[in-house]
């Protein structure tokens, strides 16, 4: 079953599905800067653009171009910029 999601007014959107038990999202990132928080770890794909992004606890914005990953602790969060929209997969731990 498929779940639309949209965030932040519409600058994130994304569908939800099930793939060998595992719970992943694939969406879109609009330009602009969004603060996410995780429950459960996760790890986020970079499929088409570039994603610049900082985690909790962090200064330092690190850049991830398509074709990278980055992962992100349970009851965390990250910040993340987008120059232009991105696109993006995202696998819950």
């Amino acid at each position: 079953m498929l779940k639309h999601n949209s965030y932040f007014n519409g600058s994130v959107q994304s569908v939800g599905f099930e793939r060998h038990g595992r719970r992943q999202t694939v969406g879109v990132i609009d330009a602009g800067e969004f603060h996410f928080s995780t429950e459960a770890p996760e790890r986020m794909t970079v499929v088409a653009g570039e994603l610049a992004v900082r985690f909790d606890g962090s200064q330092e914005w690190r850049a991830y171009p398509a074709g990278t990953s980055f992962e992100v602790a349970g009851k965390s969060g990250f910040d993340v910029k987008a120059a232009h929209p991105t696109g993006y997969l995202c696998e819950f731990l």
